[in-house]
């Protein structure tokens, strides 16, 4: 698979979004196995398969992912602020705010727990991987870009807050 590797192809889906991940290989060291899933694949079947095993691990997949063809995507709309997950959109007052694939995906975090305090590991895990746990540095840069595209301020925050030593809230707001 050059240029890249399946390991590098999947730390990068990783980066961007929670799709199901099936890495069929010819690779079966149990080294090879842990590090894709440890990147954040959820299955590694390796040859040679059956092609019903493999079907029943596809249907399994989308099974626990929760995606459903037929189900209505859902949209988060909040005084000023819409997201659009289908379309991976927002909206403030309207307009488009551009957002980088990782933005977004702190974003979307935030918001499908809002209210909930988001502790700084578990955004660096699920929005960058687990490569990215020792440095919250990160993570701040990331939430200053991302407030100051909705026209968050920090001292004042309407949407992002944060609690100190701990991580973020998405509060909407009153």
């Amino acid at each position: 698979m050059p240029p890249s590797d399946g390991f590098e192809v999947c730390r990068r889906i990783r980066e961007v979004s929670t799709v199901p991940i099936l890495m069929l290989t010819v690779c079966d060291a149990t080294l090879d196995k842990v590090h894709a899933l440890d990147l954040g694949a959820d299955d590694y079947p390796t040859k040679p398969f059956d092609h019903l095993e493999l079907l029943a691990r596809l249907r399994a997949l989308v099974r626990r992912s929760g995606i459903h063809a037929d189900a209505p995507v859902p949209r988060y709309v909040e005084g000023d602020l819409t997201l659009d997950f289908a379309a991976q959109e927002v909206r403030v007052r309207g307009k488009e705010v551009r957002l980088t694939p990782a933005e977004y995906r702190l974003l979307e975090v935030l918001v499908r727990r809002a209210g909930a305090v988001v502790a700084h590991q578990v955004l660096l895990q699920e929005v960058w991987g687990p490569e990215y746990l020792a440095d919250p540095q990160y993570l701040k840069v990331f939430v200053r870009r991302l407030r100051n595209k909705l026209g968050d301020d920090p001292e004042q925050p309407r949407y992002i807050h944060t609690v100190r030593g701990i991580g973020y809230r998405f509060a909407p707001p009153c």
